[in-house]
Formats: structure tokens, sequence, C-alpha cells
């Protein structure tokens, strides 16, 4: 192999970062030692189906949400995406259960909207070389999954790769997705040589798809196994609550009970290699770790909204005091925590939600005690 001064992929080449790329997603490092699964339906189609498939795969431990706003698709008579629509419900998903989001963009044109809703933008097979959205990719400054094209060598995979960390973007997943050959048993070939060879020609992070790479549902699972063990990073798998009412790829897809199964037989796979995966443990439907994570990100988001909610409530207080209103309207506040109540249908119970929101709107009064006594 040559040097990385001297290959046409000299960016991507594992020389030029033999240490290798971990491409990070809030919590979630993608090439780093945990396997990180991303799982999801093949097509948004209505906000009941992404909530449902978001839930499922989230409980059974995969690490991103997947799903296509835009469907480039062999029949121009096919289902073809909700375009920024879906974008919008796999983001309310995402937000949902603390996943970040991976969707496919297919034109140069689309980049910049695709990047405001997703956290991953895939490029699909059908665009590996379209040359013109690689440099776009590479200019938004968010992390790309590249599959490889149905008839894309290796080598041109790579050299795709490099046409976006040449325009500036280092943060590529490479991606096995199947490629076309003689045989007419399976959707695609699953090429698993693939990951092996990319892993010693490049530091980029390597997945596997072996939903398209089979196109065959009982064939998910031994496929993924396998995709383990020949060294991947992680896989990219289709999900939908209701396979036999997908728009798209509905025989590839597995249930969400189907995707706990495997999460929970991958992490015996693993283990063998020394490996760890983001999913079940022995005897759980969730790792705690992926349970802690989540809590994380919602704790963050919690103050976030509690921060903007003081701002608001400052805002009013404002002007109020500039028009010579009261502040404290007790009316209001009744009014606040009748709402949060009936909107209390969890764990915690409208007491308990009543009792935060009361410390809530203490604190929010002391801050604007502070204010008004800073503003005299």
């Amino acid at each position: 192999m040559p040097k990385s001064s001297e290959s046409p992929y000299r960016l991507v080449a594992r020389d030029a970062r033999p240490e290798g790329t971990r491409v990070r997603l809030g919590r979630v490092e993608v090439g780093g030692p945990e396997f990180v699964v991303a799982a999801g339906p093949c097509a948004v189609e209505t906000r009941d189906q992404m909530l449902a498939a978001a839930r499922g795969v989230a409980a059974g431990g995969a690490r991103m949400l997947r799903g296509g706003a835009f469907k480039p698709r062999t029949s121009p008579y096919s289902f073809q995406g909700l375009g920024e629509e879906g974008l919008e419900l796999l983001a309310e998903a995402g937000r949902s259960v603390g996943l970040p989001t991976v969707t496919e963009v297919i034109a140069p044109e689309d980049v910049e909207l695709v990047a405001r809703y997703a956290d991953v933008l895939q490029v699909g097979a059908r665009n590996t070389q379209n040359f013109a959205l690689l440099k776009a990719l590479g200019r938004i400054g968010k992390p790309v999954l590249l599959k490889r094209g149905m008839s894309t060598t290796i080598d041109e995979l790579l050299q795709a790769a490099e046409y976006v960390l040449a325009s500036g973007n280092p943060d590529v997943i490479l991606c096995e997705r199947g490629i076309r050959t003689f045989e007419t048993a399976t959707r695609n070939t699953l090429d698993l040589n693939a990951v092996p060879v990319l892993k010693g020609r490049t530091h980029l992070p390597v997945l596997v798809d072996p939903s398209h790479g089979t196109g065959i549902r009982e064939l998910i699972a031994p496929l993924s196994k396998a995709a383990a063990a020949a060294g991947a990073d992680g896989l990219i798998i289709e999900v939908h609550p209701s396979p036999e009412d997908a728009l798209s790829d509905g025989a590839q897809s597995l249930t969400p009970e189907m995707f706990a199964d495997l999460m929970r037989d991958l992490v015996g796979h693993l283990a063998l290699e020394g490996r760890s995966v983001a999913g079940p443990g022995s005897g759980t439907s969730v790792s705690m770790g992926a349970y802690r994570d989540r809590i994380d990100e919602i704790d963050e988001r919690i103050v976030a909204l509690l921060e903007e909610r003081a701002r608001m409530a400052l805002r009013v207080g404002r002007i109020k005091r500039a028009a010579g209103h009261e502040i404290h309207a007790p009316e209001r506040e009744a009014d606040v925590l009748g709402r949060v109540c009936l909107a209390a249908d969890g764990p915690l119970g409208g007491e308990a939600v009543e009792r935060l929101f009361r410390a809530i709107i203490a604190e929010t009064r002391a801050a604007e005690s502070r204010e008004t006594a800073t503003a005299a």
C-alpha cells in the first residue's frame, strides 16, 4: 500500500492518523472501544411511527436514531419521503429519547436544510460519487456517514471520503452496505471483506448495514454478528414498529422486539473479543450506561429549559413594571400549576409535579427580586 503522501486518499489513509479517528456525537463516540448501533425505520412516515420506533430502538440499546426524510428510489412512483416535515419528525423523535439522529441528504442544495435538523448527514449508495454533494458536506461541519456505492470499489469509497476531508470536514464514518454482484439470492452481497481491508487502509470508523446488505429480515442477525467479528465499529439497522405496513423496505426491517434480541446476542459475541456494545446487559433490556447517558442528556435539556423559562418570566416582569402593573399574579400561578398537574401522567404524579413547579416559581420570583433590587 502506498504511503499517504503518495496516495489518492492521503488524508484518510491509515498512516495519516495511526491512532484512528473517533467521531463524537454528544455522548456517543463512533470509532472508540464501544460498538455503536444506529437503528430506526428506512423512511419517516408519520409522527406516531417515528416516536414508536424511537422508543423501541432506544429501549433495545441503539445509540443513534436513523430515518429517511428524502428517499432516492429506483422507481419514480415509490414513496420519496416527507422532506422537511420528515426531518422535523425525526428530530422530535430523537429528542424524545435522547438519541442523535442520522438521515440521508441527496442534493448539495439540501445540505444546509438537513444539517439544521440532523446530527449526522448520510450519503446513500447512489450518491457515493456525487462529488458536488461530498464537497458541500465537507464545508458543513457536521459528521458524515458515507455509504459504499453498489458498484464502488474500496479505493473509490476512500477517495469519496477524501473529498469530504479535503473540503474541511474530518468527521467521516464509512459504511459497508452490500455491493451488486451476479448473486440474486439476496438483495445485495454484503462484502464483509471490506471491513478489515478498510480498517487497515484508513483511520476512519467503519459501520456495516446488514439490512441493505441482505434485504432479508432473517439474515440481519447472523450478518450483524459476522460484522462485529470482522472488526466493524458498529451497525446501522432498519427497525420499524410495524414492518408489514412500512412504506419502504419492510421486508428487511426488524421489529423492536427482534432488535432487542439481536442487541442481547451481540453483547455475548463482542465480549468474546473483549469488546462492549452500547446495548443490553445481562438480564436487562438496556445497559445501565445507556440509561445513565440518557438521564444526563435529559438533565441538560431540563436545565436549558428552566433557564429559558426564567428569562421569559423576567421579560414579562419588566413589561409589567414598565406598565405599572403588579408583578405577582396569583391567578396566573394557579393556572400554571393546574396545567402542569393535568399534564403529569407518569411515575411522579400531579402532586410531585406541583411541588416541583412551586419551587420553580419561587426561584423565578427570587430572580425577579434580585433584578428589581439591582435596577433600583
